[in-house]
């Protein structure tokens, strides 16, 4: 069986890489499975650091389609031209995506109109908001595959809900929680860790990466104002993208426990999540590693791609309201967080339940 399996950003690789190795474990037990990786971006793309790969431990991408256009529209036909022809010169019998980005939903039209079987990784995440384009690329790649591969019960129920065939759809766990748990004793703690004085479980870790968010800016102040206030002191570790920490210094918040950093790599980003006291992040991933972790998690969003994070998990939805944060806020330092539990499957075993399912 050859597999050809799509990255369209750094995040998906997260979520590849358990299904690297389980496929290679496959291949070492004598299966005849095969896999390409394709990432539809380019070689040079500032995202992928350096130490992306190794820290997953993986391979880099076998190909790179080189598609980088800031027009949804340009994107899609981009990819899709550039796929059809990587497809063309290595045939698949499946070809695996993941999550909800333009190239999984460009990619998944251009296997299926060349009758190859699609595998959807993170399938069945909704959020019922037609006016996010993720929400179109989640319905159209769900809608054209023929493996659904979902983390929890609430996605199996929006599929079922939308009419997708029961045996089409595969409860296997949430992936990212494969590569957290097997990379748990390989986070590397940042050299400058002990040049801010940080203490174990006496930081918060904040992380912002939306730009609807970044966009009120007044909303976005009071959320910082708010956060920097009720933290009373307590060291704020923020790694940011750049185009994030520019919008932060038009704020003119300065405050000597606010600590704006660069990105960090795979391994140390996870030693500080494993550290914190606490995370705030807009991020869907990450609010899912801090449940692995037991790590309270405030989100600064109405919605999470898994809803397992805040019903069972340590995660809570405060969304952009200010009162809602600064009363989360306040349960956290007073030690009162609720004690969140796994949800199930989601056990560091998907990758090996999606490569058995594959094999049929």
């Amino acid at each position: 069986m050859k597999i050809t399996i799509i990255a369209g950003a750094r995040p998906n690789f997260m979520k590849i890489a358990p299904i690297l190795r389980a496929i290679e474990a496959a291949q070492a037990q004598g299966k005849r499975i095969f896999y390409r990786l394709v990432y539809t971006g380019t070689k040079d793309d500032t995202s992928l650091d350096a130490s992306l790969f190794a820290d997953l431990n993986m391979k880099a991408p076998d190909v790179y389609l080189g598609v980088c256009k800031d027009n949804p529209t340009e994107l899609t036909a981009g990819i899709m031209i550039a796929f059809e022809r990587e497809l063309a010169e290595n045939p698949a019998h499946v070809v695996l995506v993941v999550d909800d980005l333009t190239s999984t939903m460009s990619c998944a039209i251009v296997a299926k109109k060349q009758n190859i079987k699609v595998a959807h990784l993170v399938a069945g995440t909704r959020s019922f908001d037609m006016s996010m384009p993720k929400e179109i690329n989640r319905m159209i790649t769900d809608g054209l595959s023929d493996y659904l591969f979902t983390a929890g019960m609430v996605a199996n129920r929006n599929l079922n809900q939308a009419g997708t065939e029961n045996e089409n759809v595969y409860y296997v766990g949430n992936i990212l929680v494969d590569t957290i748990r097997y990379n748990r004793n390989r986070l590397i703690r940042p050299v400058w860790f002990n040049v801010l004085g940080l203490k174990k479980q006496s930081y918060i870790l904040l992380t912002i990466n939306r730009h609807a968010l970044l966009n009120n800016k007044l909303i976005l102040k009071i959320l910082l104002q708010t956060i920097i206030e009720k933290a009373n002191g307590m060291p704020i570790v923020a790694p940011l993208h750049n185009y994030v920490s520019n919008v932060i210094k038009e704020l003119s918040i300065k405050v000597p426990n606010l600590h704006i950093l660069p990105t960090q790599s795979y391994l140390s980003f996870g030693y500080l999540a494993n550290k914190a006291k606490a995370i705030i992040t807009d991020s869907g991933n990450v609010a899912e590693e801090a449940t692995f972790l037991g790590i309270p998690c405030i989100t600064l969003n109405t919605y999470a791609e898994h809803p397992e994070t805040w019903r069972v998990g340590t995660n809570e939805l405060v969304g952009e309201d200010p009162l809602a944060l600064a009363s989360a806020m306040d349960i956290l330092m007073k030690g009162e967080w609720k004690q969140g539990i796994l949800p199930e499957q989601w056990d560091g075993r998907t990758a090996d339940r999606i490569v058995q399912i594959l094999l049929g």
